[in-house]
C-alpha cells in the first residue's frame, strides 16, 4: 500500500522552453498542433520557405512525407511519431531532402515537435540557402565537416595542380634531354634509343647517316655564328624531305642520323637521300654573303624481322658513308647490315 501511495503521489514534471531558446537549440524545427497546423517554426526552416507564412498552414501542404510509406493524413503521421521521417518540400521551396523525427507534446493542447535536418543534402542546402554556422544548432558539427571537406578539396586541387606542374616540368626536362638545342632536332641519345627499340622489336626501318662536306671552311671563313646558321638551314632541309614521324638527329658537329620507321623500300629511301644531297648543294646566304656546302649519305635498309642489332646497323651506315665520301663526296651510297657478318657496301 505504501508503494502504491508513493506511486500515486509522484508528479511527472515537463520542460518549458521559450521559443527563442528552442530556435537556438533546434533552428530547423516545426511545432504543429494535433491537427497538423504549424504553431511555430525555427529560423532555418523559415529560410527554406523564404517569403511564405508558415504559421497556420498544414504540415502536409508544406512537405511530402514518407516513413517509408507515403503519409497522406495526420492519422498516418501520428502512427509514425518517434520514428524516422523522410520529407521533401512542396511548392517553390528548393527540392532538398530532409530527415525528421516527431515527438508528442504534453499538455492540454497536445501536438508535436518535429526536429529536421538536411541529411546528405546539407552541402546543397548551404549553397542554395546561403546558410552559415548560425543556421545550425551550436552542437551541430555540420559546418565543421563542410569546412573540413572544403579544405580537403582545396588541398587536393592544389596537389593535383602541383602534380600537373611537376609532370609538365619532368616532360619538358625529358624532351630537352633528347633534343639538340642548336637545331631543335633530336640528339644522339634519342637516336640511339629509337634505333635500339626498332631492332629489339623487329620493326623495319631505314637509317641514313649524313655528314656535311666543306662545313669546316664556313666556320673558318665566316665564324661559328655563320656555322650555326648553316646547321639551322640543314635542319630545315631535313624536315622538308622527311616525314613528321621520322627521327632526325644531330649526333655530332656536322653529322646527322635519320631514322625512318616502317620505310623499307630501297628505291624510295635512295630518292629521299638524293633529294637531300641536291638541296644541300644550293648556296646558303650568310651575313650578306653566300656559302656552299655539300653532304654525303650512307644509308641502310633493315627489313622487318631482320634480327639486326644497333651496332651492326651503325657500322654498315658508317661504311656506306665512307664509301660515299671516297667516291668524290656529295654522293649517296647504300650499305648492308647482316647479323654476324662484316658490314658491306652495295655496289
Amino acid at each position: 500500500m505504501r508503494r502504491m501511495a508513493e506511486g500515486a503521489g509522484t508528479r511527472r514534471e515537463g520542460i518549458c522552453l521559450p521559443q527563442a531558446a528552442l530556435n537556438r537549440l533546434m533552428p530547423l524545427h516545426v511545432v504543429i498542433s494535433a491537427q497538423g497546423r504549424v504553431r511555430a517554426a525555427g529560423p532555418t526552416l523559415q529560410r527554406l520557405f523564404a517569403g511564405q507564412r508558415l504559421v497556420g498552414r498544414s504540415i502536409l501542404t508544406l512537405f511530402e512525407m514518407r516513413a517509408p510509406a507515403r503519409i497522406v493524413d495526420m492519422a498516418g503521421f501520428a502512427a509514425r511519431v518517434g520514428h524516422k521521417l523522410n520529407l521533401l518540400p512542396r511548392g517553390t521551396a528548393p527540392a532538398l531532402r530532409l530527415r525528421g523525427l516527431a515527438v508528442p507534446l504534453g499538455g492540454a493542447g497536445g501536438g508535436y515537435l518535429v526536429d529536421l535536418s538536411f541529411g546528405i543534402d546539407c552541402p546543397r542546402a548551404v549553397g542554395l540557402l546561403q546558410l552559415s554556422e548560425a543556421d545550425f544548432a551550436p552542437t551541430d558539427m555540420t559546418m565543421e565537416v563542410l569546412y573540413l571537406a572544403e579544405a580537403n578539396a582545396a588541398v587536393l586541387a592544389e596537389m593535383r595542380g602541383l602534380s600537373g606542374r611537376l609532370d609538365g616540368a619532368r616532360l619538358q626536362a625529358e624532351e630537352e634531354a633528347l633534343t639538340d638545342p642548336l637545331t631543335g632536332l633530336r640528339n644522339r641519345r634519342a637516336s640511339d634509343s629509337l634505333l635500339a627499340r626498332l631492332c629489339r622489336e623487329g620493326i623495319g626501318f631505314a637509317l641514313l647517316h649524313l655528314d656535311l662536306d666543306y662545313f669546316k671552311q664556313v666556320n673558318d671563313r665566316l665564324g661559328h655564328a655563320a656555322g650555326d646558321h648553316v646547321l639551322g638551314v640543314v635542319a630545315g632541309i631535313l624536315r622538308r624531305q622527311c616525314r613528321s614521324m621520322d627521327s632526325l638527329a644531330r649526333v655530332g658537329g656536322d653529322e646527322f642520323v635519320l631514322i625512318l620507321p616502317g620505310l623499307v623500300d630501297e628505291l624510295r629511301v635512295a630518292r629521299i637521300a638524293t633529294r637531300i644531297i641536291e638541296e644541300l648543294r644550293r648556296p646558303i646566304a650568310v651575313q650578306d654573303e653566300s656559302c656552299r656546302i655539300a653532304g654525303s649519305i650512307g644509308y641502310v635498309v633493315v627489313p622487318e624481322g631482320a634480327g639486326s642489332d644497333p651496332a651492326t646497323v651503325l657500322k654498315a651506315s658508317d661504311a656506306a658513308l665512307y664509301a660515299a665520301k671516297k667516291a668524290g663526296r656529295s654522293q649517296v651510297q647504300q650499305g648492308q647490315a647482316r647479323p654476324g657478318r662484316q658490314a658491306e657496301v652495295v655496289p
